[in-house]
């Protein structure tokens, strides 16, 4: 089948980390076992793509890096979420004339943006005249208004300065431009694929952007089997206000546990002070464990020692921890909404309806109650968990899928094209 070239507009992109980083990686690699692929990203992930590719080479792959000019960079100085959003923007132009350049010397089939994966900003690679897939994208998940009510007021300003900033990028008619010039868009969650809809894209599927690759699942699995400790649950994050991290020990203190059980957090936030005097208030203070932020082994070795992960999000497009959970053979608590919601199923875990605060935390308490209960729930449920993800969320099944979309958006697009031409 011949190899088609499909260049990828990456601003985050370096092996071995997670979130939008390893996203634009581990993508870019596996495309590369199908079709020639060409990475356009920023300049200050050279060092470690080049240092990985000394070490393990990958044919049919090629960066491109560029940047701003040194004088114009300031703007991200000190990683201020305003400055890099501004960097961000003013890369993608950059970014869209060396493109530009590079469509006329190797005749892209097809452009494909991959990080930043936010709705409300644009990629003036959608200028091109090459079709254009956009995403997956989020960022349009809010929180249920009926729990607004317990944010700090640091809380609720973030809230209010972050529906500001999606409004705003919402006016841009660059991202407009964006979304109509998409032959398919994808978003994280129903609630962004709504946004999109509204911007002017024409075909819009919902589809997660994450992934684990063949080591990662590995390593994981590597965790399963082990059922011989306390009742012991987990959550793993930075403590936002978001993460709704104050919801799970509230149900912890609620549910009909032995007074053995615990509940272990891993992680470090704004939000420490709140959820420390929280646990007072609940009198759950010697059943909480507050571990700080710990190196990736010490966080796997404390998921493999616990029954659950309680991830009970109010907002997050994503939500990496949640398909690692499921990849150690671990259940996994969330709210029925965002990213989470996609991919936990009713074989894997237990999706809790966001309705109102009061009845989040006592159906919540309920399902730890359950899974405390019911060892033979928790085995089946952390085998389909470790199934769910090798057949669905693996890097190497995602990459099949994916060069294989492209074929079917290139025939979509000259099916469109042979249309539009045709005398009417």
């Amino acid at each position: 089948m011949q190899r088609l070239n499909v260049l990828l507009s990456a601003y985050a992109c370096r092996p071995g980390e997670g979130s939008e980083p390893g996203i634009g990686w581990d993508i870019a690699q596996e495309l590369a076992k199908y079709h020639d692929v060409w990475v356009i990203t920023r300049e200050n992930n050279r060092p470690s793509i080049e240092a990985e590719l000394i070490k393990n080479p990958v044919s049919g792959l090629r960066f491109i890096y560029c940047d701003l000019p040194l004088w114009a960079r300031w703007w991200r100085r000190g990683n201020s979420g305003v400055g890099v959003q501004i960097h961000y923007y003013l890369w993608q132009i950059v970014a869209y004339f060396v493109s530009h350049d590079l469509h006329r010397r190797y005749h892209f089939n097809l452009v494909h943006h991959v990080t930043y994966v936010k709705y409300w900003g644009p990629s003036f690679l959608s200028l091109l005249p090459v079709p254009f897939i956009w995403g997956p994208v989020g960022g349009g998940e809010s929180a249920p208004a009926e729990f607004l009510q317990d944010f700090s007021w640091r809380g609720r300003l973030y809230e209010t300065a972050r529906n500001i900033a999606r409004w705003l990028g919402e006016q841009d008619p660059f991202v407009h431009i964006t979304a109509q010039r998409s032959i398919l868009a994808r978003a994280t969650t129903e609630d962004t694929a709504q946004r999109l809809h509204a911007l002017g894209a024409k075909t819009v599927q919902v589809y997660s952007q994450l992934g684990l690759s063949q080591s990662q699942i590995d390593e994981l699995a590597s965790l399963a089997g082990q059922d011989n400790f306390p009742v012991r649950f987990i959550s793993i994050g930075r403590l936002l206000h978001w993460k709704g991290f104050h919801l799970g020990l509230q149900a912890f203190a609620k549910a009909a546990l032995p007074k053995s059980s615990d509940y272990w957090i891993v992680g470090d936030g704004p939000e420490r002070q709140r959820l420390e005097t929280l646990v007072k208030d609940l009198d759950i203070q010697a059943q909480v464990k507050f571990l700080g932020m710990l190196p990736r082994q010490e966080t796997l070795k404390c998921l493999g020692n616990c029954l659950a992960l309680v991830h009970p999000s109010l907002h997050e497009s994503g939500g990496l921890v949640c398909l690692e959970a499921l990849a150690a053979g671990c259940p996994v608590l969330c709210l029925d909404l965002g990213g989470p919601a996609i991919q936990i199923t009713e074989n894997t875990g237990f999706k809790i309806l966001a309705s109102r605060p009061e009845q989040a935390v006592a159906d919540l308490a309920t399902a730890m109650t359950t899974l405390a209960e019911d060892q033979e729930l928790r085995l089946r449920m952390g085998q389909a968990g470790q199934q769910h993800v090798r057949e669905h969320y693996s890097w190497t099944v995602r990459g099949q899928e994916l060069a294989q979309l492209y074929r079917e958006v290139l025939d979509e697009s000259k099916y469109l094209s042979a249309r539009d031409s045709a005398p009417s």
